[in-house]
C-alpha cells in the first residue's frame, strides 16, 4: 500500500479539526468530516446531498458572496482566510475564517469546490478582551492624570480658605477653580472620545514606551508642550518640607503645574519638567538636589530607566515614583525596587497627605545618609 493511498488522505481530512465540506457543481455536500460535526452539530447524515446554501450558510446571499470570491479569485479559483459567517443545526451564527478552491475535472470545467473553514469566534472573544483590556488602562491612565490635578487644586483651595480671605487670596482661589474647571473638561473630552470610538469600532494608538502602544484618548488638538521652571518659596521653619529642593517629572502639564504648586505650599523650592531628558539635565544643573518625583510612563523612557540613570549620576538622591495606573503593568516599578527604589506612590490622584509623608522619610533617610557619609570621611581623615 502506498504511503498516500486515497484511504489515507480520507482519514486525514476526516480527523482535521477544523470544518471540511465539498459540494457538487449544484452545491450539494458531497463531502462533511467530524470536524465539521462537532462545530456545526450536523451528523454527515443529516447534511449529504442537502444544498450547502440552504442549510450551512445564515443566507443564500452569503453562500453566493463566498462562491463568487473562488470564481473572481485570480489564483486560479483559490481563496485564504475569508472571514464568513456558518450556521449551526440550532441556528447559532459561527464566524470562521475559511479558505476554498474550485474543483475542475481534465478538461477544465468545473465539478465543485472544497472549503477548510476555521472557527474563529474565540479569537474574536481574546481580541475584543485584550482590546478592552488596552482601553481600560488607557482610561485610567488618562482620567487619573487630571484627577491628580482636581485633587491638588482642591488641597490648596482648602489651604487658601484657612488663610483671611483677602483680595489676592480670592485670586488665588479662582485660578484653582478655572484649573479644577479645565480638568473636569478633559475627563469628559475623554469620555466622550471612548464613546465615539465605542460606537466607530475602532481607536487610534499612541507609543508610551518604544515598543508598547496604548489607546490614543487625548482630546484633539491637547497641548503637550514642556513646563520647566524654578519655583521658590519662604523657608518658615515650622513646614516639614520648607527649603526642600524637588524635582517634579511628569509629561502631563496639568499634573506638572499642581504638583509645583502644592509642593510651594509646603516651602519646598521646586524645578519641573514634562521630558526625562529635561529632568535629567536639571539634576546635572542642581547638585543640592534633594529628591526626585517622577511619573511611570513617558515617552522618551520609563521610570525604570530614568531610575537607572539616576543611581548611575547620583546614587545618594531618592527618587519616588508616581503612577497613574492602579498596578505596576509592566514591572517597572518592581524592577526599579530591585535596584535600590525605596518609595512609590500608586493610583494618581495623590493623597497629599501620603505624599507629604513619602517626602518627609526621604528627605530624612537623605539627611542621615549625609550624616553617615561625613562620619565617614572625618573618620578617613583622622
Amino acid at each position: 500500500m502506498q504511503w498516500f493511498d486515497e484511504a489515507y488522505l480520507s482519514r486525514l481530512l476526516q480527523s482535521c479539526p477544523e470544518i471540511v465540506v465539498a459540494v457538487d457543481k449544484a452545491g450539494r455536500i458531497v463531502y462533511y468530516n467530524d470536524g465539521a460535526e462537532k462545530v456545526l452539530h450536523y451528523t454527515a447524515e443529516e447534511v449529504m446531498s442537502r444544498k450547502v446554501s440552504e442549510l450551512l450558510y445564515p443566507s443564500v446571499e452569503e453562500a453566493r458572496r463566498v462562491m463568487q470570491a473562488m470564481l473572481e479569485s485570480p489564483d486560479s479559483g483559490r481563496v485564504s482566510n475569508l472571514e464568513t459567517t456558518l450556521r449551526t443545526k440550532e441556528g447559532e451564527h459561527v464566524r470562521v475564517a475559511f479558505s476554498g478552491s474550485l474543483l475542475r475535472d481534465n478538461d477544465g470545467n468545473i465539478i465543485g469546490s472544497i472549503g477548510f473553514a476555521r472557527d474563529i469566534r474565540e479569537m474574536r472573544r481574546r481580541e475584543q478582551l485584550a482590546t478592552v483590556c488596552e482601553i481600560a488602562v488607557s482610561v485610567a491612565h488618562e482620567v487619573n492624570n487630571p484627577l491628580e490635578a482636581i485633587v491638588n487644586n482642591l488641597e490648596l483651595m482648602r489651604r487658601a480658605l484657612e488663610r483671611p480671605q483677602e483680595p489676592e487670596v480670592l485670586e488665588e482661589q479662582r485660578r484653582h477653580i478655572e484649573a479644577i474647571g479645565a480638568a473636569v473638561e478633559r475627563i469628559q473630552a475623554i469620555v466622550r472620545r471612548l464613546d465615539e470610538m465605542a460606537r466607530q469600532g475602532t481607536y487610534e494608538t499612541r507609543r508610551y514606551l518604544q515598543d508598547q502602544l496604548m489607546a490614543d484618548l487625548r482630546p484633539e488638538g491637547q497641548d503637550r508642550a514642556g513646563n520647566e521652571g524654578l519655583r521658590a518659596a519662604d523657608d518658615a521653619q515650622r513646614w516639614p518640607l520648607a527649603g526642600m529642593k524637588v524635582l517634579v517629572l511628569d509629561d502631563d502639564c496639568a499634573v506638572v503645574e499642581s504638583l509645583v504648586e502644592l509642593l510651594r505650599t509646603e516651602r519646598c523650592i521646586v524645578y519641573s519638567a514634562t521630558r526625562p531628558s529635561e529632568a535629567l539635565r536639571l539634576v546635572d544643573q542642581t547638585p543640592d538636589l534633594d529628591v526626585v518625583l517622577s511619573d511611570v510612563v513617558m515617552e522618551e523612557m520609563d521610570g525604570y530607566q530614568l531610575y537607572l540613570n539616576l543611581k548611575a549620576k547620583r546614587p545618594e538622591l531618592p527618587v519616588i515614583l508616581m503612577t497613574a495606573y492602579y498596578y505596576d503593568k509592566d514591572h517597572i516599578i518592581k524592577r526599579s525596587r530591585m535596584e535600590g527604589l525605596e518609595d512609590a506612590i500608586f493610583k494618581k490622584p495623590i493623597n497629599p497627605v501620603r505624599l507629604r509623608h513619602v517626602m518627609l522619610t526621604a528627605r530624612q533617610k537623605r539627611a542621615a545618609s549625609l550624616a553617615m557619609n561625613r562620619q565617614a570621611e572625618a573618620l578617613r581623615g583622622g
